[in-house]
């Protein structure tokens, strides 16, 4: 009998042909090699199994599936998986090296620890870099922190102690959108976080990968908190109010990457109405300065536009307001 490996890569893909085999490429240069990799097949209609059966790695398996989202590929690989540590990598994204052989570590030093996290790199089609690692938090217990915000950045990037989902459950198949939040956050009500400070993932953005339907985001970042708060004790039920803030920015930051500034200013005035101290920081002050201009002068001609843009970074960089006033 063949002993069970140590690390269980799950990848849920749906038609990710595109990038599928490259993300297979950074787990077979894992310098930890003791894994198992289930691609979760969620009903693609591209050659996936073709080319899956052409793989000649043994521990590589395709686990074929009707189309039911991210959250049920992601439970299916659980169930079928057979090691103590549970690695997620979705198909567009990629890993260092030394991920694997570092988180691995971290548990094996830290036998207490339920989730392993890294820094990541945010990158684009081509994996050009296209921002560097700018979330810290402390390490341990973080339930407090990830009841309001999400601290692990992407997916791929945690490992997860198998106990975790046998004591807290599996992905909730009825959230799109912020289930990996969800999960996170239920296991750090119960075990502690670790974090290793360097970025071992590129975090793939598209460019129409924020152009959902952003009011059903919102139902669903809804959906979650309420959730997660029904079993928060009663001294930190104040924490809902800033959770629900914290979503309402992240909506609004979401319709302006996509340029839709009416509903970036719509679900802004949301956050500010739910938790106002959020909004008054010199970040959010140029945010929403910067989508007022481009909303209340999007029929105004680019130069001036663009004029006006150059002065609120010259504000923010110097933090003074005679740029403004000078205009």
């Amino acid at each position: 009998m063949e002993p069970t490996p140590k690390v269980s890569v799950i990848i849920p893909a749906y038609n990710a042909m595109s990038f599928l085999p490259q993300a297979l490429d950074t787990l077979f240069n894992q310098t930890f090699q003791d894994f198992e990799v289930l691609i979760i097949d969620d009903g693609s209609s591209d050659h996936i199994a073709t080319w899956a059966a052409e793989i000649t790695h043994p521990n590589v398996k395709l686990i074929s599936q009707a189309n039911q989202g991210q959250s049920a590929a992601r439970n299916n690989g659980i169930r079928l998986s057979q090691s103590e540590y549970i690695a997620f990598l979705d198909a567009d994204d990629l890993w260092e090296p030394t991920k694997l052989e570092k988180q691995v570590s971290a548990f094996i030093n830290n036998p207490e620890l339920g989730l392993v996290d890294t820094w990541v790199f945010v990158v684009d089609e081509q994996d050009n870099i296209l921002s560097k690692p700018e979330i810290y938090y402390d390490e341990g217990n973080v339930w407090l922190q990830m009841l309001e915000l999400n601290l692990v950045m992407c997916g791929s990037s945690p490992m997860v102690r198998r106990e975790c989902f046998e004591t807290v459950g599996y992905f909730d198949q009825t959230i799109k959108g912020p289930e990996d939040w969800h999960m996170w956050t239920r296991i750090a009500a119960d075990y502690p976080f670790k974090i290793i400070c360097e970025p071992l993932v590129h975090y793939r953005q598209h460019p129409h990968s924020t152009s959902r339907n952003l009011e059903l985001m919102v139902s669903n970042i809804i959906k979650a908190i309420e959730d997660l708060f029904e079993s928060v004790p009663l001294q930190f039920q104040w924490k809902k109010r800033r959770a629900y803030g914290r979503g309402y920015l992240y909506i609004a930051s979401l319709a302006q990457k996509s340029n839709n500034y009416r509903q970036a200013s719509y679900f802004f005035w949301r956050a500010l109405l739910t938790y106002p101290q959020f909004c008054f920081s010199k970040d959010k002050l140029y945010f929403i300065i910067n989508n007022l201009i481009h909303w209340g002068l999007e029929h105004q001609s680019n130069h001036k536009v663009n004029r006006l843009i150059q002065r609120i970074r010259d504000y923010r960089s110097k933090n003074s307001l005679k740029n403004l006033v000078n205009y």
